[in-house]
């Protein structure tokens, strides 16, 4: 439960959305992260799959990632 999937968009060195599993949806930082998450996140073929990203990426590999430490 404490392993969080984040998915972050930056231009130039500056972060202007992010999909963070945690809250599980696009959150955006500026004028335009927040137009682009909004369409995001009324896509819920998009929100689906980037929760799926948590298992793909982050429960299905902890442990291996765990015992290399």
């Amino acid at each position: 439960k404490d392993i969080q999937y984040v998915d972050s968009y930056c231009y130039n060195k500056l972060e202007f959305i992010r999909f963070d599993s945690n809250v599980g949806k696009y959150v955006g930082y500026t004028e335009l992260g927040v137009k682009n998450a909004e369409n995001w996140n009324n896509n819920p073929s998009e929100i689906a799959a980037m929760k799926a990203q948590r298992e793909t990426y982050c429960l299905n590999t902890v442990d291996i990632d765990y015992q290399n430490a």
